[in-house]
């Protein structure tokens, strides 16, 4: 049903438990039919005890058989019936709650797709997968364990009690007594209990995944480091912190059964008080005495599993918090409605005046950018973190809208035109870009599905890893493992650059590429990526100066402002931030030399 994604996305203002309700849409018919299911099965029980103590009080006195029957095919009846009806209730039960998570997954992908990557900025990578999984997962209990348990016990409690009362009032208020305690007050008092673990529930188990991911994407990083046993004690750590929280919630669900259990045995106890002191009174006759004990002790069953359900739905609201962050998320990129037809080609690409920011942001992330590019150009913007340079190529992607300023792509406003169009003009080269575990020929076939071996072994040339390819002993079926784990940084990197190149794009953005490689991998890498786009619009994004002496013309940026723009070799020669940056740059890399071993010392000649 469509309309379970439409109403869990579209209605922030509404109260979030009451847009998870609105997530049933369509399926609202179901969930009212597994509900009178559910109850047809909790009042199966409810019969079946009462008539089976009415069956055998009464087979006691020895009547004819006759007398029973009625009696006997109710007993089967009821006892075929609980089972058929609790299996009918889950059949359509879960049906529909699988029907409305299916849609409501969906919806948070699609979200994702709008607002990945600029709106994801804070966002870890664990903690997302945890929401997107477990919190999502979470969302069916409101109805599995919850509302539908809820609604159940309501009306068979209700059904018993009516039933009670007609046989013996005095029963009827022991049983309503009972029934309101176990059913109202124990379900609060454990709920009041486990609110607070209840809430750091869902955060906790995303701050687990998120140490987990962390550990396990970066083990090799941190092993070299020499931070594995400190990421290790911290996911631990995040590990107890859930373990305590799940006993704090245990602690709370078995006071809360101890005292339904209580109050079950008092209330069965009283009815068999007041139905004694009715059998002496001459108001009851004896054999119904068995039915007004063990009706109470059979509608308990209803009420027995709500101080759980009422943890559930503490623990619902707090996923499904979590869930709609995702999906109100506001979105970095705003669609047109009628795009425009595309321009034959994407020069000149102009910025004029442009300013952007992410949400949350205080100041503009870009701030008067300004920028053209012809067929060929080739320019490096460069700057420190947080400068500006990703939000930049995050702007051209259209992965960010721009706040202020224009962007044209051959004379067409970017923001006219559907996303998927400017990205087919812009292409990115990311720092991380991913590899699947799959061959080097698929990840290459990703951007061009029907490229032939000889374009795929073209493009791994240009990225100068063609040698080392045609060295494997599987070649271009070589696995590359799990985010190309099998690869080192610089192979990965290149083939990053091969698939980029392979898609052919006529605007190229390189993100950092040679980012957390050692400096020497770094450089030749920046020295091969400049050589193979070489003719090819490009723009280099990078914190690091070498090789820049191959580009047109070098932006530099500070706190999202252009300071110094110009040909490299003027700027290097010219006092001014980019000379700053380069003087850095070489003590950095002095400092990162290894020193030489020790050996023997020196032997001088002399004449």
């Amino acid at each position: 049903a469509p309309d379970t994604a439409t109403a869990a996305a579209g209605s922030p203002a509404r109260p979030v438990l009451g847009r998870v309700r609105a997530m049933a849409g369509e399926l609202r018919g179901r969930m009212a039919l597994a509900l009178l299911l559910g109850s047809l099965a909790l009042g199966s029980a409810v019969g079946l005890m009462a008539v089976s103590g009415w069956l055998i009080s009464r087979a006691s006195e020895q009547p004819p058989v006759l007398y029973l029957m009625v009696a006997v095919t109710a007993t089967r009846a009821f006892g075929i019936g609980r089972a058929v009806f609790r299996y009918a209730e889950r059949l359509v039960s879960h049906d529909a709650v699988l029907r409305m998570l299916a849609d409501l997954r969906v919806a948070v992908y699609r979200r994702l797709e709008r607002i990945a990557p600029a709106g994801l900025r804070r966002t870890r990578r664990g903690d997302l997968l945890a929401r997107l999984v477990q919190d999502v997962d979470a969302l069916q209990d409101y109805w599995l364990r919850w509302l539908l348990p809820a609604g159940a016990a309501l009306l068979v409690g209700a059904g018993s009690v009516g039933f009670t009362t007609w046989l013996l009032p005095e029963a009827g208020a022991v049983l309503a007594a009972g029934l309101l305690l176990a059913g109202v007050a124990v379900p609060l008092l454990g709920g009041l209990l486990a609110r607070r673990a209840e809430r750091q529930l869902a955060p906790a188990r995303g701050a687990l995944g998120t140490a987990v991911v962390d550990l396990l994407r970066g083990c090799a990083e941190l092993t070299v480091a020499g931070a594995l046993k400190g990421r290790v004690e911290r996911a631990d750590e995040a590990d107890r912190e859930l373990t305590g929280i799940a006993s704090r919630q245990s602690a709370a669900t078995a006071l809360s059964a101890g005292l339904s259990a209580l109050v079950c045995g008092l209330s069965v106890a009283g009815a068999a008080l007041v139905g004694v002191q009715a059998v002496r009174d001459g108001r009851l006759d004896g054999v119904v005495l068995a039915v007004l004990v063990l009706t109470p002790l059979a509608a308990f069953e209803a009420v027995t599993g709500l101080p759980l359900a009422v943890q559930y739905r503490q623990r619902v609201r707090r996923s499904a918090e979590r869930v709609f962050d995702v999906l109100d998320a506001p979105v970095p990129v705003h669609e047109p409605e009628s795009p425009a037809t595309p321009p034959a080609g994407p020069f000149p690409l102009e910025l004029a005046g442009l300013g952007a920011r992410h949400a949350g942001q205080d100041r503009p992330a870009l701030d008067g950018f300004g920028l053209t590019l012809e067929a060929g150009r080739r320019v490096a913007v460069v700057g420190g973190s947080g400068s500006g340079k990703t939000t930049l190529a995050q702007v051209l992607l259209r992965f960010l809208d721009a706040e202020s300023g224009t962007y044209r792509l051959g004379g067409t406003e970017a923001a006219a035109l559907d996303g998927d169009e400017v990205r087919r003009f812009v292409g990115l080269c990311a720092q991380d870009a991913h590899l699947f575990d799959s061959t080097i020929r698929e990840n290459l076939r990703l951007a061009r599905t029907g490229a032939s071996d000889e374009e795929l072994r073209g493009a791994l040339g240009r990225a100068r890893l063609l040698e080392w390819v045609e060295g494997l002993p599987d070649g271009l079926d070589t696995l590359v493992g799990e985010h190309g784990s099998r690869l080192s940084g610089g192979q990965r990197q290149r083939l990053a650059l091969a698939r980029a190149l392979l898609a052919d794009f006529p605007v190229l953005v390189l993100d950092e590429p040679a980012e957390h490689l050692d400096l020497a991998t770094a450089d030749a890498l920046t020295d091969d990526l400049l050589r193979a786009t070489e003719g090819r619009t490009t723009v280099l994004i990078t914190h690091r100066l070498h090789g820049l002496e191959a580009v047109d013309e070098v932006l530099v940026l500070d706190r999202g402002r252009t300071v110094q723009r110009g040909a490299y070799a003027e700027l290097a020669a010219a006092e001014g931030p980019l000379r700053r940056m380069l003087e850095q740059e070489r003590e950095s890399d002095l400092l990162l030399i290894p020193a030489p071993a020790p050996g023997p010392a020196p032997t001088f000649l002399s004449k």
